[in-house]
């Protein structure tokens, strides 16, 4: 298995789940994160390896994350050990499926789990998937019609958050776990989960919250950090102004998500997991210049966040590259902000919407991936 960021450990963490399940003396190694290493995966490499975004920032790692995949695939051919029955990248399709090819060519089942977004940009990779893998674990219901009309054999397996996320959080348990009051309005800020992506968006973060303060001075904010990059946010809150202000924990998304009011993060896995807490969003993006550049070429829809993608609608603000300025978060901020004594109906609407789209994401993902790859296994 190969997961190349924390929100593929923890999709491969629970499918692993699954695996075990079915196979009590399964093991399993790659490249991964501490949720497979506590269900017993060998990690070779830690997946924050491959955790980079971006055209000119992958260039800028090219040939250590090249290295990797080339004594990976020398290591699953030709051992120590014996070969994999299967295969299984968990997204990171930049990586996996060039690896995942090269495996199939020898003999290897493939399997991709999270179907690469052929249907919001980069329309091109579906000949590649074809090429790379036996079948693909889709986690939205609209995919495995549109790989299956290109020959891709997919099952949709349903979005495994969905099922790890209680349909109704319990706010006033997660504001007890983390020493906030009952009465407090929370912000959430999740800058990322890269230090590309922290180093690019969480200052700009931290001076809307700064701007916020100063409005509404009673705010408490609160920031989940990736125990390895939480030295490089202190720092960054510091230079804005704001460290004595936020509480800054190490991990806890999870916890941190369900005890705000509202949240400003950064586009990805993570406003999915917000939309599954039912949480009122800013989605905001910044990357390199030429990167943007580049990735909105390739665009194919309107939206970028995972909420509004899925939706098909703008339910939340996406605030991108220049957009995302101090200033307009911070506008953005305040708008859901007021209304949660101006305009209830309002937040009521957007937690209507993600409730039902929670149902719709909600199956038993272990149990269909599992069946799915046993089948591709018994071929």
């Amino acid at each position: 298995m190969v997961a190349g960021e924390t929100s593929g450990d923890l999709l491969a963490g629970l499918l692993l789940d699954g695996l075990k399940s079915r196979w009590p003396a399964l093991t399993s190694g790659g490249i991964g994160g501490g949720q497979m290493a506590c269900r017993g995966f060998q990690a070779w490499w830690p997946s924050e390896k491959l955790a980079v975004r971006g055209y000119v920032e992958v260039l800028r790692h090219y040939r250590e994350i090249s290295g990797i995949r080339e004594q990976l695939k020398k290591r699953l051919l030709t051992g120590p050990g014996p070969r994999p029955d299967v295969f299984i990248g968990i997204d990171a399709p930049d990586f996996n499926l060039g690896l995942e090819a090269a495996l199939k060519a020898e003999g290897i089942r493939t399997v991709q789990f999270i179907c690469p977004s052929i249907w919001a940009w980069r329309a091109d990779r579906v000949e590649k998937i074809r090429r790379s893998v036996d079948h693909v674990l889709c986690i939205f219901p609209f995919e495995p019609a549109l790989l299956a009309a290109h020959g891709i054999a997919a099952t949709y397996v349903g979005h495994p958050l969905a099922a790890a996320i209680p349909m109704q959080p319990d706010r006033q348990a997660a504001r007890h776990a983390l020493g906030l009051c009952n009465e407090d309005t929370v912000v959430a800020i999740l800058p990322g989960s890269r230090k590309s992506e922290i180093e690019y968006l969480a200052f700009r973060f931290f001076q809307a919250a700064a701007l916020i303060k100063q409005s509404h001075p009673a705010i408490q904010f609160i920031v989940p950090a990736i125990p390895a990059l939480k030295d490089l946010i202190e720092q960054l809150a510091d230079q804005a102004g704001v460290r004595a202000h936020m509480q800054i924990v190490a991990g806890q998304s999870h916890t941190v998500l369900a005890a705000c009011d509202v949240t400003l993060i950064a586009s990805g896995t993570a406003t999915l997991e917000a939309a599954l807490f039912k949480r009122p969003m800013v989605i905001a993006y910044n990357m390199n210049w030429l990167s943007w550049q580049i990735m909105q070429r390739k665009q194919l829809q309107p939206w970028v966040g995972l909420p509004n993608i899925l939706c098909r609608d703008f339910v939340v603000p996406e605030l991108l590259q220049d957009q995302a300025s101090p200033v307009a978060l911070a506008h953005a901020l305040r708008e859901w902000i007021d209304a949660k004594s101006s305009a209830p109906e309002k937040i009521r609407a957007v937690e209507q919407r993600f409730t039902q789209l929670h149902a719709e994401l909600q199956r038993d993902t272990s149990q269909l991936a599992t069946d799915a790859i046993q089948k591709i296994l018994e071929t």
